[in-house]
C-alpha cells in the first residue's frame, strides 16, 4: 500500500550510549518527517565532455526532523529540553503527585544532553537516525489557543527500518496561553514577584541551544559528537501599549537589566506537592531588551512588542532556567 499521510508517526527512545541505535519507547504526538542530508559531490573535472560524466562521492551523511508547530503538553516537552537543553532526573515535589524537571542553560560549563534514536515515516517506510539532539526551538503562545512548541532535531544518518510496535498514544494535557502569567522584576529583585496584569497579549521564545555535529578524521562519513558552541536565547513579549508598555520600553531605552518568568499552569495534582499543586511551565530569564517595536495594532488595539535577549546577570545570578512539572516520574 502507497503512502497515507493520516498513517505517519514519530517515535524515539532515550540512548543509553550516544550513537547506539535503540529500540522507541514512546510516540511524539506532533508532525515532522526525517530528512537524509547527505551531501553529494560531482567531480569537477576536463575529460573531453561538454555534459561532464556521473563520477559523484558522498563526502559527508547527517539527517535532520523538523518537528513542526504543535500544541505543547506538560507531558512531552521535556522531550526537548532533554535533547537540547539538559539531561535531567526529576525530584518529587514532597510528597506530592508533581514531579520536576528544571533545566538550567549552561554558563562557563557545557551541559550533558540526553540523545535520541528517533523514527519516523508513514506505513510504505519507516527510517531512523541515530544520535539525535536538538539544535533550535521555539514556543509561542497568544490569547485563546494553545502554548504552540517547534523544535529541530540533528541526527548520525538515515537508515532504513520498521517501525518499533505496541507503543501507546500517551496521555497528555495542552498548555494554555490563557492560564499563563507573565512577571518582570529588576535583576535586584526575587524573579516572579510583579506580575504584569491585564497586558501580556503573546510570546515567542526562541532558542538556539548552541549544540552542533562535529565531524572529524575518525573513520566514519558522520558526525564524531557533538559541542555546545554557545546558546542564543530571545524572547519576544507583545503588551497593550499601556502603563507596563510605557515602562518596559523606559528600560529599553536606559539598557536596564530585566528579569522575566513566564508561567503557565494546567489542572491541579490529585495530591499538592510542597511548592506545586499544578501541572506548571516556568520560562525564567535575565537580559536586557534589545529591540521595541514602534506603537502597532491588533483589532483597533494599540500594543507594542520587545524583544528581549537573554545574558546572564550577575546580580539576579541567572541566564535562562526552564521548569516543567507534570506527574511523570520519569520519561520513557
Amino acid at each position: 500500500m502507497a503512502g497515507v499521510k493520516a498513517l505517519r508517526k514519530i517515535q524515539g527512545g532515550a540512548e543509553t550510549t550516544k550513537g547506539t541505535a535503540v529500540v522507541a519507547t514512546f510516540l511524539w504526538r506532533g508532525k515532522g518527517t526525517i530528512e537524509d542530508q547527505r551531501e553529494i559531490v560531482h567531480a569537477d573535472e576536463d575529460i573531453g565532455y561538454l555534459s561532464g560524466v556521473d563520477r559523484t562521492y558522498s563526502p559527508k551523511v547527517m539527517a535532520v526532523l523538523d518537528m513542526e508547530d504543535v500544541e505543547s503538553t506538560f507531558e512531552q516537552l521535556p522531550y526537548v529540553f532533554e535533547a537540547g537543553v539538559k539531561s535531567e532526573t526529576p525530584a518529587q515535589d514532597g510528597s506530592g503527585s508533581g514531579y520536576i524537571y528544571e533545566y538550567s542553560f549552561p554558563t562557563t560549563a557545557a551541559n550533558t544532553i540526553k540523545t535520541y534514536t528517533l523514527e519516523g515515516g508513514d506505513n510504505q517506510q519507516a527510517r531512523e537516525m541515530e544520535y539525535s539532539f536538538v539544535s533550535d526551538f521555539t514556543l509561542s503562545g497568544a490569547p485563546g489557543g494553545s502554548i504552540m512548541v517547534s523544535s529541530k532535531w540533528s541526527g548520525r544518518q538515515v537508515s532504513n527500518v520498521s517501525f518499533t510496535g505496541s507503543i501507546a498514544v500517551p496521555a497528555v494535557e495542552e498548555m494554555l496561553f490563557q492560564k499563563s502569567k507573565l512577571y518582570l522584576d529588576a535583576a535586584g529583585g526575587t524573579i516572579g514577584t510583579t506580575q504584569a496584569t491585564s497586558t501580556f497579549l503573546g510570546f515567542n521564545l526562541n532558542v538556539r541551544t548552541g549544540l552542533v555535529p562535529v565531524f572529524t578524521g575518525d573513520g566514519n562519513l558522520y558526525f564524531t559528537f557533538d559541542k555546545n558552541t554557545g546558546p542564543e536565547i530571545t524572547c519576544e513579549v507583545t503588551f497593550e501599549h499601556d502603563t507596563t508598555g510605557v515602562a518596559e520600553i523606559a528600560n529599553f531605552e536606559a539598557e536596564t537589566a530585566r528579569q522575566m518568568r513566564i508561567m503557565i499552569e494546567g489542572t491541579a495534582f490529585t495530591t499538592a506537592g510542597t511548592t506545586y499543586t499544578y501541572k506548571t511551565t516556568i520560562i525564567d530569564l535575565a537580559g536586557k531588551w534589545e529591540t521595541f517595536s514602534k506603537i502597532g495594532e491588533q483589532d483597533g488595539n494599540d500594543i507594542v512588542t520587545g524583544t528581549l535577549r537573554a545574558r546572564y546577570d550577575s546580580t539576579a545570578a541567572l541566564f535562562a532556567e526552564l521548569t516543567v512539572v507534570n506527574a511523570l516520574s520519569a520519561l520513557t
